[in-house]
Formats: structure tokens, C-alpha cells, sequence
């Protein structure tokens, strides 16, 4: 994923259907120069998605595309699908789009094709990760970058980030904290693919140091 002989500026597609706050950490982390990449256009599936503002803030081309206005769920993915290609996307990041999207949308795009997850998957998949968590009793949760694959929340892992869990959390509470470690990582994980720093193995992802090497 991604290349390594090249320092030209890679351009993603973010994929939203809410509040586009890890749109807006991407956004914060490319103004202050920590990710090379520049956004070429957002979709969201929602037209009250408050996300899209940050797009329009930042002069980011933006398109609501809605299941409702295609007679099948394959016309409107061709249609993001088309989109995000006709915008020279490189790689597709879902960040908190809430759509289960078909094998051959996925195909289209993989391996770059990246979402991130609120728990530690392979745990507590699917909607409602945090809720989950605090029913099963879990101490620890968190959220997880991974390669969308065919299988929902199945794909390759790239990164984790670990939250605890407190006596007296709620839904909301935990949540939040898991929000946080999202808007650091999922930046990371874009900037580890821009820099050709993640290597596909099977369903295992390496991570590359600066030079080259499998770190750890």
C-alpha cells in the first residue's frame, strides 16, 4: 500500500455520514503538516451530515449521494465509486460512514481502501462496538484501523489504540475517550500508507520504519 519512491503529495477520498469529526482531525493533521495528503473530495450518504461543513469550510469538494435517489444498492455505489475515481482518490477512508458496503465495492478499492472501528476488533464488530463492551464487561476496549475486506469489521489490521474501561461509564462516556485515541490514529494510519509504510502479508499488515524494515 502505498508507494515508497515517491514523495508526491497522495490524494483520499473520506467517506461520511455524521459528524465528521475524524474528517476533521484529517483535516487539522494536513494543515499542520503532519500528513501529506490532500483530500480530493467528500461523500457522504446523508445530506444533514454535519461533516460536510468541514469540507465546505476548507474548499474540499463535497457530494451527498443517497441510497434513496437509485433503484439499487449496485447504482449507488457505482455511483460513490465513480466519484471517488473521477477525483484520482488513492486511497478511501471510512470515517464513520454507515453503510455496509458490498464485495464489489470493496474489491474495487483494496487494499486501500481503510475504515475505523470503535473497539478492538476482532471483539465487538458490527453497530453499537462501545454498548457492546460495557454489556459484556469488558475492561478494556478502544478502536482499530483496519483494510476493509468482504467480511464486516474482518479486515487486515493496521492499527489499535486501548482505552480502559471505568466502573461508571456510559455509552457516551466511553465513547468519547474512544473518539479520541480515533482522531490520532486514523491520521497515523493514512500517513503510515502515504509513506508506503504498510505492507499486506496474507491478512497480516507489517509496519515499515523509515528505512525499509518490519518494525517489531
Amino acid at each position: 500500500m502505498g508507494d515508497r519512491k515517491s514523495n508526491k503529495e497522495k490524494c483520499i477520498g473520506v467517506l461520511i455520514s455524521g459528524r465528521g469529526s475524524n474528517l476533521r482531525a484529517i483535516i487539522q493533521k494536513i494543515e499542520s503538516g503532519y500528513l501529506n495528503v490532500r483530500i480530493g473530495v467528500v461523500i457522504s450518504d446523508k445530506r444533514e451530515a454535519k461533516g460536510l461543513k468541514y469540507a465546505q469550510e476548507h474548499n474540499i469538494p463535497n457530494f451527498v449521494i443517497q441510497r434513496k435517489a437509485f433503484e439499487s444498492k449496485e447504482a449507488f455505489e457505482e455511483a460513490i465509486a465513480s466519484k471517488l475515481e473521477a477525483f484520482g482518490v488513492e486511497l478511501v477512508v471510512l470515517a464513520g460512514f454507515m453503510r455496509i458496503l458490498s464485495s464489489s465495492f470493496v474489491n474495487r478499492f483494496y487494499p486501500n481502501i481503510i475504515n475505523i472501528h470503535p473497539s478492538l476488533l476482532p471483539s465487538f464488530p458490527g453497530i453499537n462496538a462501545q454498548a457492546q463492551a460495557l454489556s459484556y464487561g469488558v475492561k478494556v476496549s478502544g478502536c482499530t484501523v483496519h483494510i476493509v475486506s468482504e467480511e464486516v469489521d474482518g479486515g487486515p489490521i493496521i492499527l489499535q489504540a486501548a482505552v480502559g474501561v471505568e466502573e461508571n461509564d456510559t455509552e457516551e462516556t466511553l465513547s468519547q475517550r474512544i473518539l479520541e485515541k480515533e482522531h490520532t490514529i486514523l491520521p497515523m494510519a493514512i500517513k503510515l500508507w502515504s509513506e508506503g509504510r504498510i505492507k499486506l502479508h496474507g491478512r497480516k499488515v507489517k509496519i515499515l520504519d523509515q528505512e525499509g524494515f518490519v518494525i517489531g
